[in-house]
């Protein structure tokens, strides 16, 4: 098997100011043709922050698609073009009002693969400057710093749905522990 899809023919069907949506004429290996429904996005990125009590900076903002508040980490959409490093620094600045001397990366994630062709990268640094907030506008939120730990067990709880706040707050915590953040 050679676990492939050959793209026929793209179809657009809306092109958005966030993203695209795309039914798609696709043949797989077999031969056999089929639909395929693609949401192009352009990424995002995210950083998990914490402060020298190893308390991560958190956003509270509403999200619409889910007509509630969510509890997430700083993160953005990337510009057309934008360097993913060069836009976490401007998410966290504008977000959190904060600054890092470095970043590491902590990876990946595709958020929902079956249907988005979207990249979140993700990074974790300690936070050497507060300043204040540089929110864009239209744009309303809240920060607020969790205790790494605690982090952890919201996570655990269920109480934390964000997918990419998830996988950042775990992987921070293991490198926490490890010595390596």
């Amino acid at each position: 098997m050679k676990l492939t899809e050959k793209t026929l023919q793209k179809n657009y069907l809306y092109r958005g100011k966030i993203l695209n949506l795309r039914r798609d004429d696709a043949e797989l290996e077999n031969g056999r043709q089929v639909t395929r429904e693609v949401v192009e996005h352009p990424g995002g990125v995210c950083v998990a922050a914490l402060n020298e009590k190893n308390e991560m900076v958190f956003v509270r903002q509403f999200r619409y698609p889910y007509s509630k508040v969510v509890l997430e980490i700083p993160a953005g959409k990337l510009e057309p073009g934008e360097d993913p490093f060069e836009a976490v620094k401007r998410e966290q600045l504008e977000e959190t009002g904060t600054r890092a001397e470095a970043y590491q990366f902590l990876g990946e994630m595709y958020p929902s693969p079956g249907y988005t062709d979207e990249i979140i990268r993700i990074w974790a640094c300690r936070i050497s400057q507060y300043g204040a907030l540089k929110l864009d506008e239209g744009e309303f939120l809240e920060t607020e710093y969790v205790p790494l730990e605690t982090a952890v067990e919201m996570v655990l709880r269920n109480e934390i749905p964000d997918a990419k706040t998830q996988v950042a707050i775990l992987k921070t915590s293991c490198l926490v522990k490890a010595g390596q953040l």
